[in-house]
């Protein structure tokens, strides 16, 4: 008996079953520091593809109110208009609800545009310039289209001061029927990868807290508060939601500025508005969507009984 004892003590010393507990917690914290960094990469891809999503239509709705504003109407006006009352017209012009901008074109200016456009002059043969003086006035991109325009223009064509009022129709028209077709193929696009994204956030939380799911259940076992078993995996969904999100966000910054960098005639689409709903948008959602999906993870396994868990 004496030998046999001191066999079992000789092949399993006491301080093996330390070293094997040092061991197995020292895997653990590996184990769980792997599935942190995993967990944040494939977050962060997932979130810069939101960022992207938001980015594109941010910035093609930048494009059409660009488009929309780039349109103007020529009011033509009467040559026995004076200085004063061109003046006067011009301020009445600015406060109208649909003009962004108006810009005057004296009849000398215009005749002298029309003359290096053309090669001659036309006051040469016809003892006078037929060119009138004329407002142009530059749209709002909300009142860019036929309906508004048909609204406020008749009061125009109604002056007697005002020869005509021209503006392209036709080209307004198709373009605007373009923009609608195209923003809303872009919005269909926008939400099934923002559907795809939250669900890849969504599986990658609820695999990294399957991993732990005898934990869960133990620390259920030995009486632990519900809030106390979520306070844990809550935290750390944050700061994987919020280094991911800073990462996502470093990434999505150097490639706007390498894209501005590459055409800066993009700087006028990609202004504040656009950088704050993408940078924005990518840290609220990185946050947030992490800490849902692990609150509704770990309520799942926290409803579990035993044979659940070890079948699941």
């Amino acid at each position: 008996m004496q030998y046999f004892c001191s066999t079992l003590t000789m092949e399993y010393p006491p301080e093996s079953a330390g070293r094997r507990t040092r061991m197995t917690k020292k895997k653990r914290r590996s184990t769980g520091a792997f599935n942190a960094i995993t967990s944040c990469i494939s977050t962060t891809l997932v979130l810069v593809l939101l960022g992207l999503i938001v980015f594109f239509v941010t910035t093609a709705h930048n494009l059409s109110r660009s488009v929309r504003e780039n349109f103007t109407v020529q009011v033509m006006l009467s040559d026995s208009l004076g200085d004063k009352q061109t003046r006067a017209m011009q301020a009445e012009l600015s406060r109208e609800p649909y003009v962004r901008r108006v810009s005057y074109t004296s009849k000398d200016d215009a005749t002298r545009e029309q003359a290096e456009a053309l090669g001659t002059d036309p006051a040469e043969f016809l003892g006078t310039s037929p060119i009138p003086a004329s407002f142009e006035l530059h749209l709002k991109a909300d009142y860019a289209n036929n309906d508004s325009l048909a609204r406020y223009l008749p009061a125009l064509t109604g002056r007697s001061e005002i020869i005509d009022v021209v503006y392209p129709r036709d080209l307004m028209d198709n373009v605007n029927h373009n923009i609608r077709q195209i923003s809303a193929v872009l919005l269909i696009v926008a939400v099934l990868l923002t559907f795809v994204s939250f669900s890849l956030i969504n599986n990658t939380m609820r695999l990294n807290i399957y991993a732990r799911r005898f934990t869960i259940h133990t620390m259920k076992m030995v009486g632990a508060r519900r809030s106390f078993i979520r306070r844990p995996f809550m935290a750390r969904a944050f700061w994987i939601g919020a280094i991911s999100a800073l990462l996502a966000d470093g990434l999505l910054a150097g490639g706007i500025i390498l894209l501005l960098d590459w055409d800066p005639g993009l700087t006028g689409l990609i202004d504040l508005i656009v950088w704050g709903a993408t940078m924005g948008s990518v840290a609220v959602c990185g946050i947030l969507l992490t800490v849902i999906c692990a609150f509704f993870s770990v309520n799942k396994h926290l409803r579990m009984n035993t044979a659940q868990v070890f079948v699941s």
